[in-house]
């Protein structure tokens, strides 16, 4: 007997609806779920917490134990990363252990716990919490496909978490695009090894080849396979329920599933696919055999498509995948589950949009410190001094990231009490884990983009692509073809260089200035204006009026595409207005600040 573990309230609808199902309208479906009998459901983590605050104005919190109170009779889960949590970067011990003391209260049964480099180190604390509270700890290890994850090396590293504690282990194929040969090895290594306890298999539709890959883990000996209803399923998510069920009948390997109960649970949802039609994107139900290329998992795909097009720029779609890759080859051949999809996506997004590496996000610089944990493989002096510079060995940490970190729940306690906010533990934790969002959430300043009752919405149109350009040398001159002219920014012109374009104005001279050099026009040197590179949320403003800088510091940081920007300023002067204020959201070309 294989059992499943159904993801539909996570995984499912982040794979192939931005991670926008609402809980107004999972409520409907809990009983049925709950009568079925899967091994465990997915709930929560992931996404589905950052997504809850941010765009759907929902207390992931409540979402839990409303879900727990609608589905008693199921084990819930969790997907926890590690010392990121539902984030994307590291918290200090005590965040991390009360996280996961209240997850449990509000009803978390089971933690599927990973790490997003499959740094053992960064799993310890997490592991050992959830068995101090009571909880079931799934020790996970992310799947890809470079020259250093061998069938061995995963082996290994299961028997070690094995050893850990864990009480299950899951192959998370986050991507889509583990083989049927390589998913029999992995598991029929992991049991003739000696390994004990329960293993499953996650992954995703995307390649096209997922239902062999899980026939031959059902030959190797597989516990639970991870699947989601058909109606939120796509090439980016999870193989369908309904069919593996079918599949697996009248085999040694039968769930025992009702079939019938199964088949209400999907016309519940074909009507909830048809609600949020305005999230449907062709690139996320197409099978795409390439993701064993670029490695993109299906949550990172679908989320992909929505950023690229907030941006203006969904036409960059191909590029920045075939990128991807090449940026993970640089990067040590990280896995790409979150928080590395989005920090080696991003980055691809920003080579593409900017030219490679002219923009350099704060949370590349983090990784290549060591900040998210040890990089799986090498990387190369050069690629080091690239991103952080001729001193890097100065930069870069060999120890648990949170070891450098100072515990945080007292401190932020104190501070939402502070601002009149109270100090429930949960609202605490939201605040710690994310708190520019976490705060604008907690004051109701949150608004959601939309609620059940107002679907379906219309599907937006396309934006029309807006031309980016590198950031021009603001010296004062331009030449072309040889005549050098007086020149100013000016937003929205462009003039091409050498092939290059930049947005600026230029003062070309008639033939009456040519003749008397005196009435040439002259450079506007009075005012600079710093302007957003693209969409997003002003986190911070770390300068104030008045304050003089240099080229390169940092004048804001900007959110975008959930990664942390650094605007800086393109040459010396002083501050003479800031145009926004930290919370707000801006579109690309808004002005930031202006320097005298």
């Amino acid at each position: 007997m294989v059992e499943l573990h159904d993801q539909t309230f996570r995984d499912a609808h982040q794979s192939v609806l931005a991670t926008r199902l609402r809980t107004e309208d999972m409520l409907p479906i809990c009983s049925k779920m709950d009568e079925v009998g899967f091994h465990s459901l997915e709930v929560w983590g992931g996404a589905t917490f950052d997504v809850a605050i941010r765009y759907l104005n929902e207390d992931p919190w409540e979402r839990l134990s409303t879900l727990k109170q609608n589905m008693p009779n199921t084990p819930l889960q969790m997907l926890e990363r590690a010392m990121n949590i539902v984030a994307y970067r590291s918290y200090p011990d005590d965040i991390v252990k009360t996280f996961i003391f209240y997850a449990k209260k509000n009803g978390c049964d089971n933690f599927r716990i990973f790490d997003a480099l499959n740094d053992l180190r960064n799993m310890e604390v997490p592991i050992k919490t959830v068995k101090d509270v009571g909880g079931h700890a799934q020790g996970s290890l992310c799947y890809t496909i470079s020259p250093i994850h061998t069938v061995e090396r995963y082996v290994e590293d299961f028997k070690k978490l094995e050893k850990m504690g864990c009480d299950s282990l899951c192959i998370k194929d986050m991507a889509g695009m583990i083989s049927p040969t390589r998913a029999y090895d992995i598991i029929k290594g992991c049991k003739d090894t000696g390994i004990k306890i329960p293993i499953d298999l996650h992954s995703h539709n995307t390649s096209g080849m997922t239902g062999l890959s899980y026939m031959r883990a059902c030959d190797a000996g597989i516990d639970i396979l991870d699947t989601s209803i058909s109606s939120l399923t796509g090439s980016t998510g999870q193989p369908p329920t309904e069919s593996v069920v079918a599949a697996l009948k009248d085999t040694e390997f039968d769930t025992g599933y009702d079939m019938s109960i199964l088949m209400e649970i999907r016309e519940y949802f074909q009507e909830v696919w048809k609600k949020y039609s305005h999230l449907h994107r062709q690139a996320a139900m197409r099978i795409d055999p390439s993701v064993t290329v670029h490695q993109v998992p299906g949550g990172m795909l679908s989320n992909l498509v929505f950023q690229l097009e907030q941006q203006g720029a969904g036409d960059k779609y191909d590029e920045v995948l075939k990128e991807t890759p090449e940026v993970r080859k640089d990067f040590g051949y990280p896995p790409l589950v979150t928080p590395s999809s989005q920090v080696v996506g991003v980055q691809s997004v920003m080579n593409v949009l900017f030219g490679r590496y002219k923009k350099i996000t704060n949370d590349t610089k983090e990784y290549f410190r060591g900040m998210y944990g040890k990089p799986p493989g090498e990387i190369s002096e050069e690629m080091y001094k690239k991103i952080l510079g001729p001193n890097w060995r100065d930069e870069v940490i060999d120890c648990r990231p949170s070891d450098m970190l100072e515990p945080q729940f007292k401190k932020r306690k104190d501070e939402l009490e502070e601002k009149g906010l109270g100090s429930k533990p949960e609202d605490v934790l939201t605040y710690a884990i994310y708190p520019e969002i976490g705060l604008r959430f907690l004051k109701g300043e949150a608004k959601a983009e939309f609620t059940s009752d107002q679907l379906p919405l219309k599907k937006p149109e396309e934006k029309k692509e807006v031309v980016r350009r590198p950031e021009f040398p603001m010296d004062g001159k331009v030449k072309v073809d040889g005549t050098e002219y007086d020149v100013k920014m000016k937003s929205g012109e462009t003039i091409v260089v050498n092939g290059k374009e930049y947005s600026i104005s230029v003062l070309f001279p008639s033939s009456k200035d040519k003749q008397n050099p005196k009435n040439k026009p002259k450079v506007d040197r009075e005012a600079f204006k710093v302007s957003a590179p693209m969409l997003g949320t002003i986190l911070r403003i770390p300068v104030n009026v008045g304050e003089k800088v240099k080229s390169g510091d940092t004048i804001a940081v900007l959110e975008a595409m959930k990664m942390e920007n650094d605007i800086t300023s393109p040459r010396d002067g002083a501050i003479a207005s800031i145009n926004v204020k930290e919370g707000q959201d801006v579109e690309e070309g808004d002005v930031i600040a202006v320097l005298e």
